[in-house]
């Protein structure tokens, strides 16, 4: 099946049914042409015949991108993502076939849960991902910048003051204002200044990168809502493997596009998922990763509710610190 026909699949599904023929049907896809994920699911001594549900799908370990070209199909990459671990020597690598299908999904993904991105100004305060090359984040958000049509858009570095002034200025100009940022550069705007803007939304994208002390969300939204005047604070998930985001408006609860599901394994036997309430390692299912592998295991702690929406509780600690913070309550 081509991409068109792919895109037209994952980004219309309206059921349970129509996920799980479409998640069945790229697993297939992906074991017949991605040499990595076949070997995988081999060893796994899987029957493929059997594989009637998404919950039966195998789900590779997100440490295979450090090490391994992850592609489905022969087609070379356009680009390649690097994740922004700062603990080792080796960066996972997402191979991007078709930057046109995440642009698609990100596109869709803001506008789920935000709407139209020309009723934004967006701003960006990224330094870590804006100090090295190849961040999925910055090519996401810097799309988004140039979509909202909006000349305040941009981002920002370390120049804090310049950011201050724009949102004093963005305050009472009436227009909706999108502050997307790195957890330990938000910190610093939120002890250095005070800012009573109570309509602007705030993202903070995870990542303290060594640089602060660890604490928990909840701490972190306190200071975060005090420093901005603001009454939450809102949160995005994704990462390097991954083509799609899952976003909180509040309380540190995730919720996805249709194109994805989360699951979580038992963190003691790791082919088995467990169910809601309890906490575990988290499975993404991503639909829009067909190029790659769309059934990740993410070394992310959380919990699944029965609506799907789902809770990010911290990182194994035996995993890189990068992406998410470890704040674990």
């Amino acid at each position: 099946m081509n991409s068109f026909n792919f895109n037209k699949k994952i980004f219309n599904i309206s059921s349970v049914d129509s996920f799980n023929e479409t998640a069945l049907e790229i697993f297939r896809y992906q074991y017949r042409n991605n040499s990595i994920y076949r070997e995988f699911t081999d060893r796994l001594a899987v029957k493929i015949t059997e594989i009637k549900h998404y919950l039966q799908i195998p789900f590779l370990p997100i440490e295979f991108f450090k090490n391994h070209e992850i592609i489905t199909g022969k087609a070379k990459p356009s680009l390649v993502f690097l994740s922004s671990g700062i603990t080792g020597p080796v960066q996972s690598k997402h191979y991007i076939v078709d930057v046109k299908v995440y642009e698609e999904s990100f596109r869709r993904c803001f506008e789920i849960f935000y709407g139209n991105i020309s009723d934004y100004c967006i701003l960006a305060l990224l330094p870590s991902y804006l100090e090295r090359e190849n961040s999925s984040l910055v090519y996401m958000i810097k799309d988004l910048i140039k979509k909202s049509g909006n000349p305040d858009s941009g981002f920002y570095l370390n120049n804090y003051d310049e950011l201050i002034d724009k949102l004093y200025r963005l305050k009472n100009s009436g227009k909706k204002v999108i502050l997307f940022g790195v957890t330990f550069a938000l910190l610093d705007i939120a002890e250095k200044y005070s800012l009573d803007f109570p309509n602007l939304i705030v993202i903070e994208t995870g990542g303290m990168k060594g640089r602060k002390k660890e604490i928990i969300r909840q701490e972190l939204h306190e200071i975060l809502c005090r420093g901005f005047g603001v009454k939450t604070i809102h949160s995005e998930y994704g990462m390097t493997e991954l083509l799609s985001q899952a976003y909180s408006k509040g309380d540190g609860i995730f919720k996805i596009p249709s194109w994805m599901k989360i699951l979580i394994r038992d963190i003691n036997d790791p082919l088995t998922i467990i169910g809601n309430y309890k906490s575990g390692g988290i499975n993404v299912i991503d639909l829009a990763n067909y190029n790659s592998c769309s059934f990740i295991a993410t070394q992310d702690l959380g919990k699944l509710f029965k609506d799907g929406s789902f809770e990010v509780l911290g990182r194994f600690d035996t995993s890189d610190i990068r992406g998410c913070s470890l704040m674990v309550e």
